[in-house]
């Protein structure tokens, strides 16, 4: 029988975990390309053969998605399986309709292939958007389990942006792995917190080796979600962020609502900046798919460190870059935390924007007037700090997970915004997990499994 030739849409993370889990070593298939979006200077690279196994002596090449068209006639492709994640289900459909009209099949991989089983317990926290809150929830849960006593790993949604062979697995546990691995501004905004608060994080290419290395240290393993992707590791315990700033994303997103309806626990986060109509909005929509989840409502508590360089300033906010661009939101923390504490008025940095940046907004032109900090490399870095400089304002407000001031040389006076998670409703996340560890204790002395 002749194989199947498969092309493998992705944005550098969902696409290699695909690969690894159901098509490296699959006799019946051979991936002839993958294609990249969302993130730069992916497209270009190759999937090396170190990875990729023995039936690809030479590695896969990566290509534009703008490529697709051309690649399925070219390579003649059979199936094309889409592999990243954040995004509406318009979009989705657009891109099945053009493959099914250029004859090749379009396919989505579900958990049952592509979740890889632990040996310890998993608890996933995940989300239907980018910028949810995914990484603050995780802090929580994280710290939690520490405070009682378990000894925690986290994992990290893959962000592969350099060479992959040494990116296979990748331990931090100090701010120098930081910059042992290179990381990028992306990389350092998730891992660091983490590091911060003493939780041991791994990421990487190769999640099942990732998976076996992070055991032998764990007690719980904590998968941190990136996107609104679903979980590489089957999970005992799913967590799900919704935010009400984005209302009715939760039904319309892919694969965000797979999330909801995988959830054991949904956190509708954001409600003390969020309207009552869309927190109620939210919680009516998670009712009509996943009725029987626990649902606590959390506020995103914001702090700066100097509250006096806002009041009555112009002030340039600089917020998370994939929150304003694939996650199409226009504010974040930075914005919410400018007009909580009396800033004037906030600059639009568009006109301001050099290089990679302006490239930036006109690829999304909907991102309003804050300043993405994309970071995933030293020249977009570069264009990010120029920028920034650039800008006409009295303070500049650091709305990302991470202090920018450690890495960009900023001329003027700078405000670090903070946020965590606080819930308003019982049960929360402690008590949320108090009973996921007693029913473990409970079903580890059995000697069977314990059930959801």
């Amino acid at each position: 029988m002749p194989r199947t030739r498969v092309l493998i849409m992705g944005a550098a993370g969902r696409d290699f975990h695909n690969f690894n889990t159901v098509f490296r070593g699959n006799r019946a298939c051979e991936v002839v390309a993958f294609t990249a979006t969302q993130i730069p200077n992916i497209a270009g690279r190759k999937y090396p053969a170190q990875l990729a196994g023995p039936g690809y002596p030479r590695g896969i090449r990566i290509y534009p998605e703008s490529d697709l068209p051309a690649l399925i006639r070219k390579l003649r492709v059979d199936e094309v399986v889409f592999s990243y994640s954040d995004v509406s289900y318009n979009y989705v459909m657009d891109k099945a309709s053009l493959v099914m009209a250029l004859g090749a099949d379009f396919t989505v991989l579900g958990g049952r292939q592509t979740m890889i089983p632990s040996k310890v317990p998993v608890i996933a926290v995940v989300a239907v958007r980018t910028g949810s809150g995914k990484s603050q929830t995780s802090r929580r849960v994280c710290s939690h389990l520490r405070r009682c006593g378990k000894r925690v790993v986290a994992v990290r949604h893959p962000m592969p942006y350099g060479d992959l062979v040494k990116q296979r697995v990748q331990r931090y546990a100090t701010l120098e792995d930081l910059v042992k691995y290179r990381c990028t501004v992306e990389e350092m905004e998730e891992y660091e917190p983490h590091i911060v608060e003493g939780t041991i994080i791994y990421a990487g290419v190769d999640y099942e080796a990732i998976l076996r290395q992070a055991e032998k240290e764990a007690d719980v393993i904590v998968w941190d979600g990136g996107n609104n992707d679903m979980s590489f590791y089957r999970a005992d315990l799913t967590i799900t962020v919704v935010d009400p700033h984005r209302p009715g994303h939760e039904l319309t997103y892919y694969p965000g609502e797979a999330n909801v309806r995988l959830a054991d626990v949904i956190v509708v986060n954001k409600v003390d900046s969020a309207s009552r109509e869309n927190v109620a909005t939210v919680i009516a929509n998670v009712g009509l798919i996943n009725p029987g989840a626990t649902i606590i409502q959390a506020n995103s508590t914001i702090t700066v460190d100097d509250e006096s360089l806002l009041r009555g300033k112009d002030v340039l906010v600089v917020e998370d870059g994939p929150t304003l661009t694939h996650g199409e939101m226009q504010f974040g923390a930075g914005t919410i935390a400018a007009k909580m504490f009396g800033a004037r008025a906030i600059i639009d940095p568009r006109p301001y924007a050099v290089g990679s940046i302006a490239a930036t907004y006109a690829k999304y032109p909907r991102t309003g007037t804050v300043l993405p900090a994309m970071g995933y490399g030293e020249e977009q870095v570069r264009d990010l700090e120029t920028t920034i400089n650039a800008v006409p304002c009295d303070a500049v407000v650091i709305g990302t997970p991470i202090d920018l001031r450690r890495i960009l040389r900023i001329a003027r006076p700078s405000v670090r915004v903070s946020y965590a998670l606080e819930e308003v409703t019982r049960p929360g996340i402690p008590e949320v997990l108090d009973e996921f560890l007693t029913r473990h204790r409970r079903s580890s002395r059995r000697g069977r499994p314990a059930k959801r």
